[in-house]
């Protein structure tokens, strides 16, 4: 499988602490690659220099090929990376649609007299908008919310609306901070079902940072473990769970 993302000597620091070290990381087209470690590891700074909200102190981030770090954000998630957070981060002011529409229009191209008219290549565009976001609000079990506040929803249903909003982006690759936080053991399996078909039927690269070691083992291809911002770990899952330096960095070292 040909690498879709590569991560070569990456390094972070702010100030005198590093968060992210010497990482080097390579995520294949097509698989879920799944990103552990205790809290404080760096996990959620390597999104962040993935998706261009930090610049990185050393090192070079390639997406298809290309060098993505030090670009702008909004440049990065054009070029096809959506991105969710461990906090859920949705308008809630604005209705469950025009979430979603927020991420479509991004895409949308035509001019602004057309827009000031509302004619030529406009209607077109707020038609597709509109048909194509409820698309993605119906595949989420969320169509029937459409017209509704986003705070109007239960935390499960934010949880998908900003997975939705995503991949309205249309992203070959989707970031998952923490997908599973704050959800017990039966939402949980019924995630890891739901992110799977997600991968399957928008055939979509996924790499999730998650603390749920069930979700984890039972959903991703490869891990990669991080600790104090160093990789210590990289394989299967099978592999990983053997791993005697991934049981310390969790468990502690033991003793006689």
């Amino acid at each position: 499988m040909s690498a879709l993302l590569e991560i070569e000597d990456v390094t972070m620091r702010f100030g005198g602490l590093c968060a992210i070290s010497n990482c080097r990381m390579t995520v294949p087209a097509g698989i879920t690659h799944g990103i552990i470690g205790p809290n404080g590891a760096g996990k959620t700074t390597l999104f962040n220099l993935i998706t261009g909200i930090y610049r990185p102190t050393e090192g070079i981030i390639r997406y298809k090929g290309r060098k993505i770090s030090g670009q702008r954000p909004s440049r990065i998630a054009l070029e096809g990376i959506g991105r969710t957070f461990q906090n859920i981060r949705i308008f809630k002011s604005l209705t469950v649609l025009e979430n979603v529409r927020i991420a479509y229009d991004s895409q949308l191209r035509y001019g602004p007299m057309e827009s000031l008219m509302r004619v030529g290549r406009y209607g077109r565009a707020e038609d597709e908008s509109i048909a194509r976001s409820m698309e993605l609000l119906e595949h989420f079990g969320l169509s029937g919310f459409a017209s509704i506040p986003a705070s109007g929803l239960s935390y499960g249903s934010q949880r998908r609306l900003e997975i939705a909003r995503a991949l309205a982006l249309k992203p070959a690759l989707l970031l998952l901070d923490e997908p599973a936080a704050g959800m017990n053991t039966g939402e949980t399996s019924a995630l890891t079902e739901f992110l799977r078909d997600i991968r399957d039927h928008f055939q979509v690269t996924m790499i999730l940072i998650e603390h749920h070691m069930h979700l984890v083992m039972n959903l991703c291809d490869k891990i990669t473990v991080l600790d104090f911002g160093r990789v210590i770990a990289d394989g299967t899952p099978a592999e990983i769970r053997a791993n005697p330096r991934v049981i310390e960095a969790y468990l502690g070292e033991s003793t006689e």
